[in-house]
């Protein structure tokens, strides 16, 4: 029903093609994530299953959830041990996606990847790569960053395994140390949000601080939740405050 109804609503207020199939997408997760069936998947959830078979028929009725509560169980997992702040945060990013309709069974396909062995990690990141655009799998880390750094420190396992996930994704080495450099900063921080080092001319960090402004404008993940938008808001607004430290570091305008 909500696939018609976001589809056809942003068709007729719009006038455009494009952002009616937005609109269709995202009604039809919707209904995916509302949908009796995944209730039943959900219990399924602690059988014990290979997580390779689990992770196929969930996909089938979770979708986009479901990819994102693997990848945010293997952080989770990273260093060994799982705690309180992390799955608060990850249950404030759900509740802000998705609304009244994350719900305990979501919670319950969480605990089957944190409870799992294995996770098949390729093959979800392979599947989010053919659904998502560049902007959001990068706004994807930015998430996955914002789990690890919930302890108030993110770990060199918690950091290893988001960049084996950045490399699976896609993430180039470029805007994952620009993502990271927003979460574990060191003296060149700065520099490294942007792209480029400290060795670079004036003209050089202009470049690069237009060329990241308008690679993660918040506008480029403005059909996503609000929890999207919030994250890129927050990246776009560290990117604009590296360039100023700069600036004003080397004194030019």
């Amino acid at each position: 029903m909500y696939k018609w109804i976001f589809g056809v609503g942003a068709f007729l207020i719009t006038r455009k093609i494009g952002l009616g199939i937005i609109g269709f997408i995202i009604g039809s997760l919707v209904d995916q994530l509302g949908s009796n069936s995944a209730k039943g998947g959900a219990n399924k959830a602690t059988n014990g299953q290979d997580p390779f078979e689990f992770y196929r028929r969930q996909s089938s009725l979770y979708d986009v959830p479901t990819m994102l509560m693997a990848l945010s169980a293997v952080v989770m997992k990273a260093d060994g041990k799982v705690l309180k702040v992390e799955l608060d945060y990850v249950k404030r990013f759900f509740a802000d996606q998705f609304g009244n309709r994350f719900t305990s069974e979501h919670l319950q396909i969480l605990k089957q990847f944190l409870d799992t062995g294995q996770v098949p990690l390729q093959q979800i990141c392979t599947d989010i790569r053919g659904r998502m655009p560049i902007e959001v799998r990068v706004q994807l880390i930015h998430y996955l960053f914002g789990i690890a750094k919930s302890d108030g420190d993110v770990g060199t396992a918690e950091m290893n395994t988001i960049a084996k996930i950045a490399t699976m994704l896609g993430v180039s080495a470029v805007d994952f140390e620009s993502v990271k450099n927003m979460f574990y900063r060191n003296v060149d921080s700065d520099y490294r949000i942007l792209g480029i080092t400290e060795q670079a001319t004036d003209e050089e960090v202009k470049k690069a601080y237009r060329k990241m402004a308008i690679s993660f404008h918040p506008d480029k993940v403005a059909q996503m939740g609000e929890e999207y938008q919030k994250g890129a808001k927050e990246k776009f607004q560290r990117i604009q405050d590296a360039y100023e430290a700069i600036k004003k570091r080397r004194g030019f305008k």
